[in-house]
């Protein structure tokens, strides 16, 4: 009940199930019926038994208590293409069919209508079940995309994208056949990524708020293999990114800010990433004998997912530069705009990525009107290391009021920050 209450704060707009590695091994017919007469089953994914007592029914349950839209991947690793389309009809079908019935015997009438669905997850790692390679891959596919669409033509498919990023950049491989074989008989290309990989071991404060340039990287080079493939075959069916794994670095204020450059990215490239879920919904709060509280990641992402609404704006920034071993001429600053017209109001987000300065800066707004007045509300603790408790919140949102003149905004950022600024619009 905690739990509930806190995601809701959050306004997830979708989540995606079963996952993740354990799908490539999963029978979604293991997680329906009376929870008594469910088989356990050993989970080669994670090497644990799993009891199969969460299964659609309760994972529609509780996408409905969040108000979030439902996302289902099925297996394209041990999986089959019955299964796949079984699986759509239990959920999707009013009545009258086999599966559709057995849904309605369980105590659901009506159809989940379940939007999104993911053709597999990973297929490209060595460490997954049913591991393929792009050819078979896309024929599989294919095949359960065309299978899917005939039982709901009104779903959305979402293709598996490489995650297997050696040195040798095979995902780029990877994507670029699945695209030119696919588009068209798909709306999205997942893209998943734990950024941390990319800084070989170096966990430093600096390190970490670098990670935002490895998304930028990640997601542009996907965006021009979507319009390579789009141009090539002249679909007019739109192929988009759904960023389906990332993960925020943890119940720390450095992980609260490596959420936030994952936000401020997706963000960034708006056009083009229409969809992305963290790992895992858990993440987002903290737990504890006594109850669920708001862990540090929860504080970031609120202040994104409750007032990052509307379209994204191109931002120039001009700040001081750093570099590490992996990346070159990283801006302190990591900064992204969206104009809410229907709110009238311009949000700003601003990460400090300096661990010991504050930054003071000009904000200009070069078009539109603004009033006098602008909020603060700003994520911040002691230390990068600062953590929350059910008992002490070491990382949290503080609010207060400005006023300006003009069109130039004076503010200073404090070091090691994320601040969203609301600036309303006549």
């Amino acid at each position: 009940k905690d739990f509930i209450q806190l995601i809701e704060e959050l306004k997830i707009p979708v989540v995606r199930w079963p996952g993740g590695n354990y799908v490539s091994g999963y029978n979604w017919e293991d997680g329906i019926g009376p929870k008594e007469q469910r088989p356990a089953r050993k989970d080669l994914a994670w090497n644990q038994i799993e009891t199969n007592q969460m299964g659609t029914d309760e994972y529609v349950k509780l996408c409905s208590l969040i108000g979030a839209e439902n996302f289902i991947c099925i297996n394209a690793g041990t999986g089959t293409l019955d299964q796949a389309r079984h699986w759509v009809e239990y959920c999707n079908v009013e009545k009258g069919t086999y599966y559709s019935d057995l849904r309605r015997k369980y105590g659901n009438e009506k159809p989940f209508n379940v939007k999104y669905w993911a053709l597999g997850n990973e297929i490209d790692g060595p460490w997954q079940m049913g591991q393929k390679n792009v050819e078979d891959y896309v024929k599989f596919a294919l095949e359960a995309g065309k299978l899917i669409q005939l039982v709901d033509r009104n779903v959305k498919l979402v293709a598996s994208g490489a995650s297997d990023y050696n040195p040798d950049n095979g995902w780029i491989d990877w994507n670029d056949y699945l695209l030119q074989h696919m588009v068209g008989n798909i709306d999205y290309i997942s893209v998943h990524r734990y950024a941390t990989e990319a800084l070989s071991g170096d966990r430093s404060f600096s390190g970490m708020m670098s990670l935002g340039l490895d998304l930028d990287i990640k997601i542009e080079i996907v965006k021009a293999l979507i319009e390579k493939a789009m141009l090539k075959s002249g679909s007019k069916r739109p192929v988009f990114i759904s960023f389906d794994e990332w993960s925020g670095g943890g119940n720390t204020l450095t992980g609260s800010l490596v959420a936030a450059q994952h936000l401020n990215s997706f963000i960034r490239h708006a056009d083009i990433v229409k969809m992305a879920n963290i790992t895992m919904l858990s993440s987002l709060a903290g737990n504890s004998p006594e109850g669920d509280f708001k862990n540090a990641l929860f504080q970031s992402f609120y202040l994104y997912s409750n007032n990052c609404y509307g379209t994204s704006l191109d931002v120039y920034t001009s700040c001081e530069k750093y570099s590490n071993n992996v990346f070159k001429d990283i801006p302190y600053l990591d900064v992204t705009s969206i104009l809410n017209d229907s709110a009238k109001v311009l949000v700003v987000n601003v990460v400090n990525r300096h661990e010991t300065n504050a930054i003071p800066t000009d904000i200009v707004l070069q078009t539109g009107e603004f009033t006098g007045n602008f909020t603060a509300k700003e994520v911040n603790g002691k230390s990068p290391a600062s953590s929350n408790t059910r008992t002490e919140e070491g990382v949290s949102i503080t609010t207060r009021e400005f006023k300006f003149k003009g069109n130039t905004i004076r503010y200073s950022f404090p070091a090691h920050s994320l601040t969203q600024l609301e600036i309303p619009i006549k």
